[in-house]
């Protein structure tokens, strides 16, 4: 008796319904994953800048005005108001861009707070949900 020891057509068939249904279930779960991970980025992002802002004010007795920007925390503004007490080193290596590429929006004084600071997410346009959703400073999300 000869024992064949290829697999049949049947065989073959089976092993790529099985594959097919592990994609269909895993793939919709590894796509959604980058998305993700720029929301938490853009949420990390936003606590260090909120931070080194509050640093900020604490040497210097007022945020950085709309107009200095997020750069007063790299660079020592040289616009009035100047600071008089800003950290030698600055408060941030660099200004980071948000997660798509685009700068955060930094507002002083807020509507929400003393600051506002955020993210307009995927599509860049005010609103939105899921990774086209604003990300903030404030507690809406």
């Amino acid at each position: 008796m000869r024992r064949d020891a290829g697999l049949t057509l049947i065989e073959l068939m089976v092993v790529v319904v099985i594959l097919a249904l592990l994609a269909v279930v895993i793939v919709p779960r590894v796509i959604d994953r980058p998305d993700q991970a720029r929301i938490v980025r853009a949420q990390s992002d936003i606590a260090a800048i909120t931070s080194a802002l509050n640093l900020y004010r604490l040497d210097t007795g007022a945020y950085p005005t709309t107009e200095q920007g997020l750069r007063a925390l790299v660079e020592r503004p040289t616009t009035a108001p100047e600071p008089a007490n800003w950290a030698s080193g600055g408060y941030l290596d660099r200004v980071p861009q948000d997660p798509w590429g685009r700068p955060y929006l930094y507002l002083v004084p807020g509507v929400r707070g003393a600051f506002d600071l955020l993210s307009r997410g995927a599509d860049g346009n005010a609103g939105g949900s899921g990774a086209d959703a604003d990300i903030t400073n404030w507690d809406e999300n």
